[in-house]
This record gives structure tokens, C-alpha cells and sequence, in this order.
């Protein structure tokens, strides 16, 4: 489960930026193309912040749907895994636009 060490790196990396100060909300951004089973995520964020400035806080996760680009005709096509084909003639291969982010957007400090 590679969603435990994604989650830790994600603590470490706010705990970081809060420099001591308690953390009260880590807002995230995850594609639903990046691989990473938001439950598992949610479900590790507690065990990962305990002794932590962020131990308490409130997870957010905002899922970004996948969209890929069919290079053949240029229509955009959307995604809920990281493969698919263009319903057009030339069936094009398609290039992800959208979808494969795991970002940490925001983070609430006091």
C-alpha cells in the first residue's frame, strides 16, 4: 500500500512548511488518474499526524476528474483510468491534460 508512504510524505512536507505551528486543515488535490486510493489516504492521514503538528486536523480532498486530448482530431475526451481511445475515425492516441495531480493545496495554521 503505497498510499502510507504518499501519506507520511505529505505530513512531512506540511509539518515542514508550518515550521511548529498546529496545523488545523491540509487541504489536497488528487487526480483520479494519479494511482492513489483516496480512502486509504484518508484512512492513514490520522495514524501518520499522530505526534505531529497536524495530529487533530481536517483532511480535504478534492478529486480532479482525468481529460485527455485525442492528438488526431483534437477533441477532448474524459478519463477515469490512465488509457482510453478518441471515438473519432483515426482513433488517436490521447494525451492526459488533466487528472494525474497530487498536489497539496492549502494548509490552515495557528
Amino acid at each position: 500500500m503505497h498510499e502510507l508512504s504518499v501519506t507520511r510524505n505529505i505530513v512531512a512536507i506540511v509539518s515542514d512548511r508550518a515550521k511548529g505551528r498546529r496545523v488545523s486543515k491540509v487541504k489536497l488535490q488528487v487526480g483520479k488518474l494519479a494511482g492513489i486510493e483516496v480512502q486509504a489516504v484518508r484512512f492513514c492521514f490520522d495514524l501518520c499526524t499522530e505526534g505531529t503538528p497536524l495530529e487533530g486536523s481536517i483532511l480535504v480532498v478534492d478529486e480532479v476528474d482525468g481529460r485527455a486530448t485525442c492528438e488526431a482530431c483534437g477533441a477532448e475526451v474524459t478519463l477515469d483510468v490512465p488509457r482510453g481511445v478518441c471515438e473519432c475515425e483515426k482513433r488517436g492516441r490521447l494525451r492526459i491534460e488533466q487528472g494525474e495531480e497530487l498536489l497539496i493545496k492549502e494548509m490552515e495554521v495557528s
